[in-house]
């Protein structure tokens, strides 16, 4: 018999569920998990070690502009606004962690190709000097034919299980952009990728690309919920 993966319904909340969930869920699964999500409102989300970034961020923060959160996993700041987040959790991923990075990555590679985006993995070094995730791509990220950065990703590694985090970029608000940042917001995606169904496809993409796995779509239970209640109450505070 294959082994289970878990497909989770594409949910909207605020940031501190959705990274309280993410956790909860690196700590729990068996198998690889994969869910997608939006926010409710802009979110900036700072990567684990993140401990300083502009100021100006906390006055946007207090103007009601965007709200803060913590991730799990580590990186840069995200901007999350207009776009699509993904978690996978990948509980036995490769002890080489460039080679799990791209196996982590290639279904989307594969579901943006069916699109017709073509994707490919950037080539910046790990741990560039930069506020802003999008501001570069490593080996973890995917760029577009016209070098834009469409798929933005972080990790967490933790006893050998692998949490990775991704930010699909669709329609970047241009104004809070630059208000975030100080730089022009990225090209938005192509017409052809549906905004609707972008997580459809792209679950189906995973489910294609990991044929060793019986996927199954599998929400929240009772238990469950209650248990990221718990979790949740950690992710409160920056």
């Amino acid at each position: 018999m294959p082994a289970t993966g878990r497909l989770l319904p594409t949910q909207q909340a605020d940031g501190h569920t959705q990274m309280a969930l993410d956790a909860w869920l690196l700590k729990r699964c068996n198998g690889p998990a994969l869910r997608f999500y939006r926010w409710d409102g802009p979110w900036l989300s700072l990567g684990r070690h993140q401990r300083q970034w502009p100021e100006h961020w906390n006055e946007l923060a207090r103007r009601g502009r965007l709200s803060l959160v913590r991730r799990p996993s580590g990186g840069r700041a995200v901007l999350h606004a207009g776009g699509l987040t993904y978690a996978l959790i990948w509980p036995d991923a490769p002890r080489r962690r460039q080679e799990a990075y791209r196996q982590a990555c290639q279904w989307l590679v594969d579901g943006f190709k069916g699109l017709g985006l073509p994707l490919h993995f950037g080539s910046d070094p790990a741990g560039a000097e930069a506020s802003n995730c999008f501001a570069s791509a490593t080996v973890a990220d995917l760029v577009d034919g016209s070098g834009v950065k469409r798929v933005g990703s972080a990790q967490l590694w933790q006893n050998g299980r692998l949490l990775q985090h991704g930010e699909i970029l669709l329609d970047p608000p241009a104004d809070l952009w630059s208000e975030v940042f100080g730089e022009a917001a990225p090209a938005v995606a192509p017409t052809q990728i549906s905004r609707l169904d972008l997580d459809q496809q792209l679950r189906q993409s995973m489910i294609q690309s990991w044929p060793d796995f019986c996927w199954h779509m599998q929400p929240l239970n009772t238990k469950e919920v209650q248990e990221l209640d718990d979790e949740l109450a950690s992710w409160s505070e920056l």
